[in-house]
């Protein structure tokens, strides 16, 4: 398999505390790649590092053959990189649609000249992203909702709308965290199928998730996390065999 993002050595220090304490890993391109830990290991810093949200304390990242360590967030997403959060970030008073369209904002070729004249050129962008948009709303199965204000959709809607303005930036990868948090069963299975078919489309998936059943049953390959540190990678199978990994965090 090809390799497309990795990392060496990677840290993040807080003063005295070390979030992330050098951390190897590394996803092979068009897998499902899942990231556990107890609640304060580092996934969501680890996520944060590799977007560029947070600067690196020490180490290197990796993207596909160049290095992006301590590239700016917008970077990264030109890169190919695209992520959801843990908590829902959304525009809650404007409309479904043109939430998406906020996430092309790295794909189109017009500057502030063009928004003041409002040339052909600006037209044109709008009239692309505009039905681009409407097309990812279908590939999400929310085109009958692309008017409906964003605070007014169910939790596991709004969270495939971000999911959707995420896609809109072209990614090779998505990073996803705690997708399926607050969720119904119902609501959780939705999303779960909607990853999986994106990978199966070609996008490679990194997962951060509390929801064992969920990890376990989608990740071919699960990064551990434990205080900052690694204490495994492999498949699950492996990681559920591993003494470290037991004690840890899933329970004797």
């Amino acid at each position: 398999m090809t390799k497309i993002l990795s990392s060496e050595n990677l840290c993040k220090y807080f003063g005295g505390v070390r979030a992330v304490d050098q951390v190897d890993f590394s996803v092979d391109k068009g897998e499902i790649f899942g990231i556990i830990g107890p609640n304060g290991a580092g996934k969501t810093t680890l996520f944060n590092l590799l977007t560029g949200t947070l600067g690196v304390t020490k180490g290197k990242i990796y993207f596909k053959d160049g290095e992006i360590t301590n590239l700016p967030p917008q970077k990264v997403t030109r890169l190919g990189i695209a992520r959801t959060f843990q908590n829902i970030k959304l525009f809650e008073e404007m409309e479904v649609l043109e939430n998406v369209k906020i996430g092309f904002h790295t794909q189109t070729k017009t500057n502030m000249l063009d928004a003041v004249l409002k040339n052909n050129k600006l037209k044109e962008d709008e009239e692309k992203v505009h039905l681009e948009g409407l097309k990812l709303l279908e590939r999400v199965n929310m085109l009958d909702k692309k008017n409906n204000l964003a605070k007014n959709l169910s939790y596991g809607d709004k969270r495939r709308l971000e999911i959707a303005r995420a896609l809109a930036v072209k990614p090779e990868i998505l990073l996803v965290d705690e997708p399926a948090a607050g969720m119904n069963p119902h609501e959780t299975d939705e999303v779960v199928e909607l990853l999986e078919q994106l990978n199966k489309e070609g996008i490679t998936v990194v997962i951060i998730e509390h929801d064992m059943k969920v990890i376990m049953g989608m990740c071919d390959e699960i990064l551990v996390l434990n205080n900052g540190v690694k204490l495994a990678q492999g498949t699950a199978a492996e990681v559920q065999k591993n003494p470290e990994v037991i004690e840890a965090y899933l329970g004797k």
